[in-house]
């Protein structure tokens, strides 16, 4: 009985596995990698979507309001979602965000510590937004 009980729990964590796995390549199968195109994309989610597409960043820092503690921006660092004209893949991918959207997006070719030293695209607002 035990070697069954064993037996049913591996295979319940590499089916687990495996689906996550085929859940994210899905994820970024659809999100487009080359610059422009990520731009764009990004432009038009929230917060809530841009996690549930890309998952949680690799590192977030919040800018909080004091009196209230809610978070008015935040900086987030992804590795390895897009690549450069040449299909290189860019180490870090920065998206700065004011309220629930992201304003500008980072193309880094570091680790995420130089952010002087990128690709920089302002996302313009959505006119039916406004």
């Amino acid at each position: 009985m035990k070697a069954q009980t064993w037996l049913s729990g591996v295979v319940a964590v590499a089916l687990l596995s495996l689906s996550g796995s085929a859940l994210a390549g899905a994820t970024t199968a659809k999100f487009p990698e080359d610059e422009q195109g990520f731009v764009d994309a990004v432009g038009k989610l929230n917060r809530a979507q841009l996690i549930a597409l890309l998952g949680e960043p690799a590192r977030a820092e919040d800018v909080k309001l004091k009196d209230s503690g809610r978070v008015v921006a935040s900086i987030w660092h992804y590795h390895n979602i897009n690549k450069d004209a040449a299909g290189a893949y860019y180490p870090t991918t920065e998206l700065d965000l004011i309220d629930d959207q992201v304003s500008v997006v980072v193309f880094l070719n570091n680790d995420g510590s130089d952010a002087n030293a990128g690709q920089t695209y302002e996302v313009q607002p959505n006119p039916a937004d406004l």
